[in-house]
């Protein structure tokens, strides 16, 4: 072991899919334009990063070709037109509805006899109680509205390409016409909060369009001035989930004081040359050398205790700080900041899975279909890994509120599940690359939305279940609902699932145990989690065999069959429940330890940890799913959740060998297909089981494309769309973040106290690198192998004392294995 001791300096490079590249645009009319040659690259070009660009020879036709952008607030979904370009625009915080009552006071006496039910052996009763139990259907994510750009081009144009480089969170495109070369640039800033749309042509005065913009939402748009277009309205006070196929779903109140939660969108329009004019609703730029847009955007929302409609902010005054703001800086200045926050996050980790020449000249559906046929590239892995990332990093930022299923983009008034939190599996999958791929500040809007959740829950908890501490349930909107959905009709497997707030705890314990911030788990974890453990402690109950329980209980949105052949949904102690509950409770019994503090509050946790119903193997060699040996209704079902205790947890490890054989077994009886977010969970599942070649098979099967025009299929259910999308389908993101988290998990595991290296690495990556991922204990890792073998890891640590290193099974001594540099970062001199 070598062992170095470090102080960084901190300088800013920037790089793109192409290499290093110039910060500022070209000037107007100058040659080489806006630089978008550098930017983009070419299929020639020797640098040309594919791990770092999506790029496509033709503009998007439909939502899931377009490519997105966003600051964690602002989102945009760019299709590439040439005559017509089409900005698909989000607000984070524009959802329907607001604040309600949902809590149901007759949920207790249901509690009683459901319970009485369910040890009674009457399961198809014990459902149809639970449905007494609900509350109301969450609210929907809302869109803002579209952009519209139309050109005024003459001639045909030649050489089109469009793309996203993830290298610098910047999406656009290029062509010509004649000798003219057109070029357009969109990005989203972070540390300015506003949306540029950079237009330009080497050739001056060859900039003229129209622009106006338009929304599915109640709307009204006019100009101010000549150069700057607004668009008002108000969301819905009510939408109904798509799934419930009501005739009319959305629902406006008509009252003269309606609820609501209003928005603004202002577009500045910044010209070089040329004449900005204004007629109506539109305004026209012409012969302009280049034009710079400048979108803004807020809503009313003020947050989830306050009605948008009647106690909300000014959205008008919420676009217009940002905007004015940014009307001072110059278009480099604007990019040169978005640059510099980006890439200080995006750059912390790179990974190399090695190149393939022959798919160097293809677009990105092309890479998707070659791949798809059985060919090589192993840089499209890193390009969805990469894709992960930047999708994070674009959805969610300090002071923002967290991605939904769909990140934040989202089209419909009506998206599918509302597009908005399912707690049950795919809310806390958003996250799981958050720490372990260098993005912890990703994190926070997470830990806003616990907190609220938990504000919520504890009303929850006392009224309809007569329990301490806080609880939530499978679905949550931006009004942090806490209550079970499912409005009396709902099926218990999914609407009375109430576990989620022991899970999402596990991401404030794993905040901590990345970061070892000990405020942050003193300050702000441990009374969210000591809540939610009194929560779990009330619920638990006798089963009369000297086990604790949970009743009723599901296993997310699966049916088994009862022992007369019914389909039921509610049960008592399903894995699942138990494997939360135990690893909740290892967590806080962790942070008191480490606090000094609630001994005697940890003394009854660790005595009620001893007593939970215990992980079960069943007849055919897996671990049970339910308390009993019960047959899944699906036996390949999307949902794995009795494997909570292999990932994201820690109860099934190989230390406990028999588990783990039947984790393993749970896994061959699913099998490898799925939807896309599930396929994202076995690819996690296959890395903890250490099988690199079955979490690799699990990867490739994500990677096919989905929905392509040509009408092509490639089998199974999940995978992409050509803009990289995860397909449910449905586009849901999570999947995309599963990925991410999955290809990390392959190569680096912290989850057992030790530093893994490479322990599910794939005979399909014989050589590559992983710079910068995190380790639990506060460990950045560098990692190189060759040959299918480790070449040499770099861990850098603040701490004297090293976590133990193992490697292909076996713990190594980093004194004597030349292969382990430890750096000591900042230390104490």
């Amino acid at each position: 072991m070598k062992c170095i001791m470090y102080k960084p300096a901190i300088a800013l490079i920037v790089l793109s899919a192409a290499g290093a590249i110039p910060v500022c645009w070209g000037s107007s009319g100058s040659t080489g334009g806006d630089g978008i040659d550098e930017l983009a690259g070419s299929s020639t070009n020797p640098e040309f990063n594919h791990t770092l660009l999506l790029r496509y020879d033709r503009p998007a036709e439909r939502w899931t070709e377009a490519l997105p952008v966003g600051n964690g607030r602002l989102g945009a979904m760019v299709f590439g037109g040439i005559q017509s370009e089409l900005l698909q625009l989000n607000e984070a915080t524009l959802w329907s509805g607001g604040p309600s009552e949902w809590n149901n006071p007759g949920a207790k006496a249901a509690l009683a006899q459901v319970r009485e039910a369910l040890f009674a052996g009457d399961y198809t009763a014990a459902d149809e109680l639970c449905k007494k139990m609900q509350g109301p259907f969450n609210q929907s994510y809302q869109p803002l509205g579209d952009l519209k750009l139309n050109f005024l081009h003459e001639g045909e144009p030649t050489g089109y390409e469009r793309y996203l480089d993830l290298g610098t969170a910047v999406t656009g495109m290029r062509y010509q016409i004649g000798n003219r070369n057109f070029t357009r640039e969109v990005f989203a800033s972070y540390p300015d909060q506003v949306m540029v749309v950079r237009l330009s042509c080497d050739q001056p005065g060859e900039i003229s369009l129209t622009m106006t913009a338009d929304s599915p939402l109640r709307h009204t748009v006019h100009v101010e001035g000549q150069d700057t277009l607004v668009m008002g309205g108000r969301a819905p006070s009510h939408v109904y989930p798509s799934y419930l196929k009501k005739e009319n779903p959305v629902i406006y109140d008509e009252a003269p004081a309606p609820e609501g939660t209003t928005f603004d969108l202002h577009v500045h329009v910044r010209a070089d040359g040329g004449a900005v004019t204004a007629s109506g609703d539109t305004i026209s730029v012409a012969e302009a050398n280049s034009v710079t847009l400048l979108l803004s955007a807020g809503t009313s929302y003020n947050g989830p205790s306050k009605s948008p409609g009647r106690e909300g902010r000014d959205p008008v005054a919420v676009a217009l700080g940002p905007l004015n703001a940014a009307k001072q800086l110059t278009s480099e200045e604007l990019r040169a900041r978005h640059l510099a926050d980006y890439q200080e996050l995006f750059h912390r980790v790179t990974l190399d899975l090695g190149n393939a020449s022959a798919a160097n000249a293809l677009s990105t559906e092309e890479r998707l279909v070659r791949f798809a046929e059985g060919g090589h590239d192993p840089a499209l892995t890193t390009l969805l890994f990469n894709y992960g990332r930047y999708l994070l990093i674009a959805s969610s930022r300090p002071g923002g509120i967290p991605a939904t299923l769909q990140g934040i983009w989202n089209k419909s008034m009506t998206p599918p599940w509302s597009s908005n939190y399912t707690l049950n599996i795919n809310t806390e999958m958003n996250y799981w690359p958050a720490e372990l791929t260098n993005l912890s500040e990703c994190h926070e809007p997470l830990f806003w939305l616990i907190e609220n959740l938990a504000h919520n829950g504890y009303e929850t908890a006392r009224e309809n279940y007569g329990a301490r501490g806080w609880v939530s349930h499978h679905n949550a909107d931006i009004w942090c609902q806490t209550a079970p959905v499912g409005a009396g009709k709902g099926d218990p497997r999914w609407a009375n699932w109430l576990l989620s707030g022991p899970w999402l705890c596990t991401h404030l314990w794993e905040h901590y145990a990345f970061t070892g911030d000990e405020a942050f788990l003193r300050d702000r974890a441990w009374p969210l989690m000591k809540g939610a453990a009194e929560f779990c402690l009330d619920w638990l109950i006798e089963d009369g065999q000297g086990h604790l329980v949970t009743a009723p209980s599901v296993s997310p949105e699966l049916h088994f069959y009862t022992p007369d052949g019914e389909k039921a949904s509610a049960c008592i102690a399903a894995t699942m429940d138990m494997s939360i509950i135990w690893e909740h409770f290892t967590n806080c019994l962790e942070a008191a330890k480490i606090l000094g503090i609630d001994q005697d509050f940890a003394e009854k946790i660790a005595a009620a940890r001893e007593r939970l119903y215990p992980l079960k193997i069943g007849s055919r060699g897996q671990i049970q799913e339910w308390f009993q040996d019960f047959q899944e209704a699906d036996v390949h079902h999307r949902h794995v959740s009795h494997l909570f205790g292999l990932h994201p947890g820690r109860q099934i490890t190989p230390a406990r060998p028999e588990l783990f054989k039947a984790a393993r077994r749970v896994l061959e009886i699913r099998g490898d297909e799925g939807t896309g977010w599930a396929l994202g969970w076995k690819i996690n599942f296959w890395a903890r089981l250490l099988d690199g070649d079955h979490a690799y098979l699990i990867a490739r099967n994500l990677l096919r494309p989905v929905d392509l025009r040509s009408g092509k299929t490639y089998g199974g259910r999940g995978g992409v769309y050509i803009n990289l999308f995860d397909a449910h389908p449905p586009f849901q993101i999570d999947g995309n973040f599963a990925f991410t988290a999955g290809v990390a998990e392959m190569l680096l595991q912290s989850h057992l106290g030790e530093i893994h290296l490479l322990p599910a690495l794939p005979t399909a990556w014989p050589a590559g690198s992983i710079k910068g991922l995190r380790a639990r204990g506060g460990y950045t890792v560098d990692i190189q192998w060759e040959n299918g073998g480790l070449a040499n890891a770099q861990v850098y640590t603040s701490k004297e004392q090293l976590a133990p290193i193992r490697y292909k099974n076996v713990l190594i001594n980093p004194e004597s294995d030349p292969r382990i540099t430890v750096i000591l970062q900042n230390p104490s001199n």
